[in-house]
């Protein structure tokens, strides 16, 4: 097994003392650090997608392409960030990772040249629309690579192993506020940049470098707010209770059913999730719905969202968490099956608010099982796998979307199948449970 760090009992009874109170400090911290992956994520890019392809003259075809590489080897970038984090602790690594993607937004802000610039064709077959031949922007993909890479995959990883470390074992309330946190803080950044981008329709440089510059000071108050040594601490054990806490390794919690099964759960509802999402008007269309439809069901989910994470984060306290992740997946399921036989506002809006509580609810066990389940000795690492998984389902959705409609001409075949698959997921959830860690020994 891997032990808590050996100390000296005063330190020991001091950070256990204390770690109730940095509590909720470090999941504030946490939630922000998952705002500040904006930038890297496909939402923050979209918000200056037009006027950059306006600026360097580049096809949707190529910004697509050379934005999916971006993110598959962007994904990589988890795995040492892992590493990282169980090495040198959350506080360092939380300020190098948001100074390196600070710096790296505000360096593309600033860029203005597209050297290396080069033609690349690829034989797709008829069904897909034939060969394309599309610009490939060296100088342009490594920036995105850099904000996939830092932004969606290693600060991802950096807000998780932080929420996972200062929440402790009995982690419910905890997740649900961090979750909670996360999605308003989210919403506030779109509102605001929303505002920004209504006004400066045609240029996206001046945003940008906004962006990168708060990414650089938030990340440096909120790196210098983290207390490493009140992370180790159980907030939810008494200073009395002086056994060191187990935990896994990386190879034992990679041969736990449960790591994969609440991995695998939240990577397929991120994919199917990535697909509605850039594709939720035309397929709202083909049930006969016009863009207020599309708008209002957009509206619909996030107060549903916001109030599925406290319920979650709430009843995580009393159940355990295999539950409420298999009930949470069957509730998707239900949701999946049922949207090729809506013909109402009513119907359609129904789906949404399922499909959104469902999410709510995933989102919060993903963040809290690996602490509960794991322990946090090797967290980081644990949680950079599981968060690389998610990416790489993600950068998968609307590949698959795009391709079945483009070959059978329709989406409609692809929610049962979903479905199908999100069912036997929930049943394997509710059979596996969590691991015990008693039974851990050590290697």
């Amino acid at each position: 097994m891997v032990s808590a760090p050996s100390a000296p009992p005063g330190v020991v009874a001091s950070a256990a003392g204390l770690a109730p109170v940095w509590r909720w400090p470090h999941v504030v911290i946490a939630a922000l650090a998952m705002v500040l992956t904006l930038p890297g994520r496909t939402h923050g890019l979209g918000l200056f997608t037009e006027p950059l392809l306006s600026s360097l003259a580049l096809s949707r075809e190529s910004y697509g392409f050379l934005n999916l590489w971006a993110t598959l080897l962007g994904c990589l970038f988890c795995l040492p960030c892992g590493w990282l984090l169980d090495r040198f602790g959350t506080r360092a690594v939380y300020l190098g990772v948001t100074t390196a993607l600070g710096t790296t937004v505000l360096a593309m802000s600033r860029w203005t040249t597209g050297e290396g610039a080069f033609p690349l064709s690829i034989g797709l077959p008829a069904w897909m629309g034939g060969p394309v031949t599309m610009v490939v922007m060296t100088d342009l993909f490594l920036f995105l690579l850099l904000t996939r890479g830092l932004g969606q995959s290693a600060l991802s990883v950096v807000s998780l192993a932080l929420v996972g470390r200062c929440a402790g074992r009995r982690s419910g309330t905890a997740m649900g506020v961090y979750a909670f946190v996360t999605t308003a803080g989210f919403l506030t950044a779109f509102v605001l940049l929303g505002e920004v981008v209504k006004a400066h329709r045609d240029e996206w440089r001046p945003a940008w470098a906004g962006i990168g510059l708060a990414v650089l000071v938030l990340g440096l108050v909120g790196g210098l707010l983290v207390r490493d040594r009140y992370l180790e601490a159980d907030p939810g054990r008494s200073p009395a209770e002086g056994t060191p806490e187990v935990s896994h390794t990386l190879g034992q919690a990679l041969r736990t059913p449960a790591f994969w099964t609440f991995s695998v759960v939240t990577s397929f509802y991120g994919m199917v999730v990535a697909g509605t999402s850039l594709f939720n008007e035309s397929i709202l269309a083909e049930r006969g719905f016009d863009k207020v439809v599309f708008v209002n069901v957009t509206q619909v989910g996030i107060p549903i969202g916001l109030a599925a994470n406290l319920l979650v984060g709430w009843l995580a306290t009393r159940w355990p968490l295999s539950r409420l992740m298999a009930l949470a997946t069957g509730l998707f399921a239900a949701a999946l099956v049922a949207f090729p036989l809506v013909t109402t506002e009513a119907q359609v809006y129904s789906y949404a608010a399922a499909l959104a509580a469902a999410g709510g609810a995933i989102t919060v066990c993903f963040f809290g099982v690996y602490r509960q389940a794991f322990g946090p000795g090797r967290l980081g690492s644990i949680q950079g796998i599981a968060q690389m998984l998610t990416v790489l389902f993600s950068a998968a959705g609307p590949l698959v979307f795009a391709t079945t409609k483009a070959r059978v001409g329709t989406y409609s075949p692809l929610f049962p199948v979903f479905a199908a698959v999100a069912l036997l997921l929930a049943a394997l959830t509710w059979a596996v449970g969590l691991p015990d860690r008693t039974s851990v020994t050590e290697n």
